[in-house]
């Protein structure tokens, strides 16, 4: 079960070349299971980059948003208690950004392999709050 980190997602959709060819196959077979998630903070985080004029789209946000969903098979998580909660029990000085703290509590919490570039949450892996695969 994968939990694709914001940018992560954005590769798979857009067909980036950033993803290696074995994490690519790992994201296949999750997609294959019906394994393959997203946090809901990812779509807030590309619509503020998004936004801010930092990231451009091939439609409008919207669109671009629901299309991306149904192309990427992801299904989206949810944000309950149990993650804030989890947010709270990550080290303090591991991230100030919030869509980092709750993706790293949701790969926690659900007990999902989180598929990132992002140093930061590959650093808190290793320390074993959960699990990870690079890019």
């Amino acid at each position: 079960m994968i939990l694709l980190d914001t940018h992560t997602w954005f590769w798979t959709v857009t067909g980036d070349a950033k993803l290696r060819l074995p994490v690519r196959r790992e994201i296949d077979r999750a997609y294959a299971a019906n394994s393959l998630f997203l946090s809901p903070i990812s779509l807030w985080e590309l619509a503020l980059k998004h936004s801010r004029g930092k990231l451009q789209l091939d439609r409008p946000l919207r669109p671009w948003l629901g299309n991306a969903i149904a192309v990427s098979g992801v299904q989206l998580m949810s944000i309950g208690v149990e993650i804030a909660a989890s947010c709270a029990e990550l080290p303090p000085a591991f991230h100030g950004d919030p869509a980092d703290r709750i993706i790293a509590a949701t790969a926690r919490t659900e007990g999902l392999h989180l598929v990132t570039h992002d140093r930061k949450l590959l650093d808190l892996a290793k320390q074993g709050f959960f699990q990870a695969i690079a890019t």
